[in-house]
């Protein structure tokens, strides 16, 4: 997805409640916690207040650097920067109580490999949490022929780039083949109905289709033209404005216990 402004107005709405609260009841005081993409830092800083000690994670220093400024701001002191690769993380067995990756395994080429790292690092008794949504699994109201060309278009790209978009529906599946035996499996969705909510989530891809890394990516690969993808932000804005608009975003969550 790139870093550009649209995109991280999307990540920086995260918080540990409306992306994490799967997670929650698991967490206490003293633990330790490797957060895999901590991204900009919004759900990583929530953790931190519960925890003993948070590792932040990401794919190199540019990125790492938001999660780094805003966890600054939030006067942590308690939280540590690492660049890592998921599918080789460079710690030891068993060394954190909790690993999180939220919206990471649907982005990655091997999210069973991935999945098995993180147990790895996690010690016995200790918990693996991840969420993903899936983007096949999109509903919206009303119907907005755009907007089904903008999922088809975003299906069609992320498995060019060998990822799985429709991961949630997949977490469990992809664990049970990562070795986990004791996992809990739920689903949570994010719904955007309000007049504010929709002109928030319809204005972020609006822009998003356009000046993002997707757009630079659909382009170059020949899917989207400039003016198809105007299309489809004029589509994103069209139901923004619709009074009775609806989108729900469905997310797979999983609980899996270290054995």
């Amino acid at each position: 997805h790139g870093h550009h402004e649209a995109v991280l107005r999307s990540h920086r709405w995260r918080t540990a409640a409306n992306s994490a609260a799967h997670l929650l009841p698991y967490l206490a005081p003293g633990l330790t916690l490797l957060d895999i993409g901590a991204g900009p830092g919004t759900i990583t800083a929530d953790l931190a207040e519960l925890v003993g000690s948070v590792t932040a994670t990401e794919i190199d220093q540019e990125v790492l650097a938001l999660s780094r400024e805003y966890i600054g701001s939030r006067g942590l002191n308690n939280v540590g920067f690492d660049v890592q690769d998921v599918h080789r993380l460079g710690y030891a067995d068993d060394s954190f109580d909790v690993t999180h990756a939220h919206q990471v395994l649907q982005h990655v080429a091997d999210p069973v490999g991935a999945l098995a790292e993180m147990g790895r690092v996690t010690r016995p008794g200790g918990i693996v949490a991840v969420r993903d949504s899936d983007y096949g699994a999109f509903t919206w109201y009303p119907a907005v022929p755009e907007l089904d060309r903008w999922l088809e278009l975003y299906r069609t790209l992320a498995r060019a780039n060998g990822a799985e978009p429709d991961a949630g529906r997949r977490l469990l599946s992809w664990a049970r083949r990562a070795g986990f035996t004791d996992i809990t499996a739920t689903s949570s969705t994010w719904c955007f109905a309000t007049p504010e909510d929709r002109q928030w989530w319809g204005g972020m891809w609006a822009d998003r289709i356009l000046d993002s890394a997707i757009a630079g990516q659909l382009r170059r690969a020949g899917l989207a033209s400039e003016a198809d993808l105007a299309e489809i932000s004029r589509g994103w804005l069209t139901w923004a404005a619709a009074p009775d608009g609806w989108f729900s975003v469905l997310h797979g969550e999983l609980i899996c216990r270290v054995r």
